[in-house]
């Protein structure tokens, strides 16, 4: 067995990346034979390259649904400011009334039946979640990319009653920030 997988002098963790970590394993499940038993395995790096970043996010949700790293969004945080994206956590100091453009991951969208056809949507990025009120008409000219996209950007005023902070829509448009399949929770 790697030494790295029995702890016997096991190089440290941050030493190793993912794509290491699965080349040990591999290792460990097969036999070396009676020969070879008595020799020590050096723990080596992986001829594998390290994963990037968008590789990585892929991954983790395929396999999971969820990253265990950095929020996709935080690969993407210089280009949302150039684009003149607020983080999430700046809501609650900017002024009520204020036009603004929030964006990230689309983790819910709700349409309950006594909104009057509003659709509302909740919208996640590395520094929480901004929430975000669509008219009908909006909704209705902008359809298929509310409901589809993983990805938003929402053009509007921000609204902050009794500390209730959302943003009224009134553009909307797609954000490309990973090729991971998210999902989001719909109409629930």
């Amino acid at each position: 067995m790697p030494q790295c997988l029995r702890g016997e002098n096991a190089p440290k963790a941050e030493n190793f990346h993912r794509r290491d970590a699965l080349w040990q394993v591999e290792q460990a499940i097969r036999a070396s034979g009676p020969l070879l038993d008595q020799l020590p395995e050096p723990d080596t790096k992986s001829p594998l390259a390290q994963m990037t970043h968008e590789e990585r996010l892929v991954a983790d949700f395929h396999g999971t649904g969820l990253t265990v790293g950095p929020h996709a969004m935080s690969y993407r945080r210089a280009q949302m400011n150039a684009l003149g994206i607020r983080p999430a956590s700046a809501l609650k100091s900017l002024t009520n009334g204020q036009r603004l453009r929030i964006g990230g991951c689309v983790i819910t969208r709700q349409r309950p039946g006594t909104a009057k056809g509003f659709l509302f949507l909740s919208l996640e990025d590395e520094t929480g979640v901004a929430n975000a009120i669509v008219h009908p008409d909006l909704l209705h000219k902008n359809r298929l990319l509310l409901i589809s996209e993983r990805f938003l950007m929402v053009e509007g005023i921000l609204q902050n009653q009794d500390n209730v902070i959302s943003v009224k829509a009134e553009r909307v448009f797609p954000l490309f920030v990973t090729q991971a399949k998210t999902s989001s929770h719909d109409f629930h």
